[in-house]
């Protein structure tokens, strides 16, 4: 059950002599938002790190023209930006706003705050690696939505833990279905030499909800490869739900 937002937080006030401030509760959210993109844990973003950022919550890019106009005008140390020039962006972006703070928000909710400026949507990890023989790099990669990485990491998980059942008169066939208190994914997986249409029917499930939106529609699943069904939730997670899918070849 999800926690009932009471009131929005503020994120800006006006100081005595009526110049704008970030105030203690966003900068405190800022903060964790800077952890979590210094990918490489030094305490400064670089080009590379704050491009990520930007695609979460902006879809666009820093090029290097904009980056050098950025460390002009706010703090940086061995050209990164320090935690103290990203409070002062974001000090920037709300002064310039002239109190419309959309922006801002949107850049909030991007990385999974709601309007208490509490982390809800998001769950922020770190990775440390120790090696004897070698010094290792790690390279973050942006996942396309319905990428081929994304894909292949959801069919490892379902195969590996899911339940999987052949289609009737079709051992080659095979569905595979994960199940969790929250959700639900199945991956078709298809071991014969030609293309197969599957037809699922979502008719006889019970407050469910779908990424595809329908509660019928038939997929394509290529020779010798996986795909993705569907992810199914509850529609109402305070009431009960059951999950009931009919599947059937079509070619």
């Amino acid at each position: 059950m999800k926690k009932q937002i009471s009131k929005e937080a503020k994120l800006v006030y006006e100081d005595g002599s009526g110049c704008l401030m970030l105030t203690k509760e966003f900068r405190a959210a800022l903060s964790e938002i800077f952890e979590m993109i210094d990918l490489d844990g030094n305490g400064f973003l670089s080009l590379e790190e704050y491009n990520f950022f930007e695609m979460r919550t902006s879809g666009e890019m820093c090029d290097e023209e904009a980056w050098v106009i950025c460390k002009q005008n706010f703090e940086t140390k061995n050209n990164e930006l320090t935690k103290q020039g990203f409070m002062d962006l974001n000090l920037m972006e709300a002064s310039d706003g002239g109190g419309d703070l959309s922006d801002l928000w949107i850049t909030l909710t991007s990385m999974g705050y709601n309007k208490a400026l509490e982390l809800t949507e998001a769950c922020p990890f770190s990775i440390h690696i120790f090696a004897e023989k070698c010094k290792p790099k790690i390279k973050p990669v942006r996942l396309e939505t319905g990428g081929r990485q994304l894909n292949e990491a959801i069919y490892v998980n379902v195969v590996n833990k899911g339940d999987a059942k052949p289609m009737d008169n079709s051992e080659n066939i095979i569905i595979h279905t994960y199940r969790s208190d929250a959700w639900i994914t199945s991956v078709i997986e298809n071991k014969t030499e030609g293309k197969t249409i599957i037809h699922l029917n979502n008719e006889k499930s019970k407050n469910c909800v779908n990424n595809r939106g329908l509660n019928a529609f038939a997929i394509e699943v290529a020779p010798r490869s996986m795909m993705v069904c569907q992810h199914v939730m509850p529609l109402n997670e305070q009431e009960e739900w059951i999950y009931n899918c009919v599947y059937s070849v079509l070619v």
